[in-house]
């Protein structure tokens, strides 16, 4: 049988015959119609996908209202820009210091609890930054427990004392640094297990002791995993709403949100939206920029796993402190914190339709989780069958969603959606005298919509590297068997890849869970989520009832977290 015949079979989908070539009838076959259909459904489903970001951008040539505008520049325009500015600086120091440093000391070093803190460490991912905020509020505030026992030690009155705000830009900096810091300890981590101890023994030979080792050799052949988990950073920094509206900070995001629901501008918003957006993408070009033409790589083919130091008994406990007080400050703590305020409102909390509400949350996730799963299998799948530049754009703009900000996505949705409803509805005024009303911003489609845009690329790196570890022999076996390639994807490829296609669907669903700013822009009337409850009750000052909704977040959470244990504890040397 020849490569052609073999060709035409899977194509048509039909068994093959190793006797004969089977005759192809006019026109293209069932299995090149299903492929073409697979391939051009990625160049769609992206298409869709980038229509916020497109209405965002489209509306910096709209002309706006002149004095909105000139009211932003002359007041609020230099503190939003400043404030985000030393946001992004301060997360972006803090975080990667952290994240690099215990990635270095829990890979290279023997102390007493490495064991635990080499998968503890990423328990902060459990924790969005707005719910740490809510928590350390209640725990830092006047009347809160730390400045009650300061009071009480040293006899003085209240007020007598000072104490650093935490509801500041320093506070929020601190809040997000040490939420976000485990996306720089994975790929750090990552990068110093793939590091062979024949690159460190060179630098011995140059005479450099175990931190110039690091500086010199270790941490620029991870510089680019650094680099990476710190782009995630600022970009989670910058699309943060929750933790800077709670503590008054005024930042682009806050900006946005203010001028479409004060103002009711939302061509000044989608200018403001688009400011942010061209921060971001600055961010991303930086990072790529801040490389250069420097290339980081081994020059050796030998590999030898990294050996462990044992530390003396003094730097011991300082490496056992290093690691204990970022898993102590960013979840411990916070997770105790709001345990003990839930337990106290457990009452109040299930009389304000906690249950309805996680139901909400519950249903949003999972049906978001659903469609990108399916969505993203789609368009890995066609690119697979399908390989080409129009497929890879494809999928790389679909996961552009990740980078821009909730507030951003929400206002690009709610503009061209509007203007649909509206054109809609005045065209059936005019000839049927009936009026639509929300069809789509006024239900969860839109909100569900935004979801995608934004967590696509989770589910869409996930099945990527999924499927790329099937072999093509796979394929062929099928082809053999008479599947054609819709078959094929349902009868061989999901059975293979459904844990990945699980945990792509859980990753997405703890994502929506804690998703913020697109919920309260784009959620219907009297529609609440356990985020946004969470919010309004601690905007409210009602922290001890906001502590249920905000302790269940974290409590799904740590679902994703527990499988990135798992992976971890899997890449140890010898594991």
């Amino acid at each position: 049988m020849t490569e052609s015949t073999f060709d035409s079979s899977w194509a048509a989908g039909e068994p093959a015959d190793l006797s004969q070539v089977p005759q192809r009838r006019g026109g293209r076959s069932r299995g090149s119609r299903a492929t073409a259909v697979l391939g051009w459904a990625s160049v769609l489903i992206a298409a869709v996908l980038s229509i916020p970001v497109i209405t965002v951008v489209a509306q910096l040539v709209l002309p706006t209202d002149s004095e909105v505008w000139g009211h932003l520049v002359q007041t609020v325009l230099p503190r939003y820009l400043l404030n985000t500015l030393w946001l992004v600086l301060g997360v972006g120091i803090g975080a990667p210091v952290i994240g690099t440093l215990t990635a270095w000391l829990v890979t290279m070093y023997r102390f007493p609890g490495r064991p635990i803190f080499e998968w503890a460490l990423i328990l902060p991912l459990a924790v969005p930054a707005y719910v740490m905020a809510y928590a350390y509020t209640d725990f830092l505030q006047v009347t809160g427990p730390v400045q009650t026992a300061l009071r009480t030690l040293f006899e003085l009155e209240a007020g007598a004392m000072w104490f650093p705000q935490v509801r500041s830009l320093p506070g929020a900096i601190a809040m997000m640094t040490f939420v976000l810091y485990p996306y720089v300890y994975l790929l750090a981590r990552a990068s110093f297990l793939e590091q062979s101890v024949c690159a460190l023994e060179v630098g011995r030979t140059l005479g450099y002791g175990p931190w110039r080792n690091f500086l010199r050799v270790a941490l620029p052949l991870a510089r680019p995993s650094i680099a990476g988990g710190t782009a995630l950073v600022l970009m989670e920094a910058l699309s943060d709403f929750g933790t800077v509206s709670y503590f008054g900070v005024q930042t682009f995001t806050t900006g946005i949100v203010r001028v479409w629901s004060s103002f009711g501008d939302p061509v000044a918003a989608s200018q403001l939206a688009a400011l942010l957006l061209a921060v971001v993408f600055a961010v991303l070009l930086l990072e790529r920029l801040s490389r250069g033409r420097a290339r980081y790589h081994h020059t050796s083919a030998r590999y030898r796993r990294l050996p462990r130091t044992t530390l003396s008994p003094g730097k011991q406990a300082l490496a056992t402190l290093a690691c204990a007080l970022p898993i102590l400050a960013g979840f411990l703590l916070p997770a105790g914190i709001l345990l003990g305020m839930a337990i106290t409102a457990a009452q109040r909390s299930y009389s304000l339709n906690f249950l309805e509400m996680a139901g909400n949350s519950f249903s949003l996730a999972a049906v978001t989780a659903v469609l990108a799963v399916v969505l993203a299998t789609v368009m890995v799948y066609g690119r697979r069958l399908r390989p080409g530049r129009a497929s890879l754009l494809a999928n790389r703009v679909a996961g552009l969603g990740y980078a821009v900000p909730g507030t951003v996505i929400a206002i690009g949705v709610l503009v061209p959606f509007t203007a649909a409803e509206n054109a809609v509805d005045a065209w059936l005024r005019a000839n049927l005298g009936v009026s639509t009303g929300l069809l789509l911003t006024g239900t969860i489609a839109a909100l569900v919509f935004a979801y995608l845009v934004r967590f696509l690329a989770v589910a869409l790196n996930t099945m990527e590297a999924s499927l790329a570890r099937v072999r093509p022999t796979m394929e062929d076996a099928a082809r053999t068997l008479g599947h054609g390639p819709t078959s094929t994807l349902l009868r061989v490829h999901a059975p293979l890849v459904s844990g990945s296609m699980l945990t792509a669907g859980l990753l997405v669903f703890v994502d929506v869970l804690k998703e913020l700013p697109a919920t309260l822009v784009l959620r219907p009337f009297n529609y609440d989520t356990l985020a946004v409850q969470a919010f309004n009750l601690a905007s409210d000052e009602r922290l001890t009832e906001a502590a249920t909704p905000a302790l269940t977040i974290v409590a799904v959470g740590i679902l994703p977290v527990i499988i990135l244990s798992k992976t971890i504890a899997r890449s140890r040397p010898g594991a």
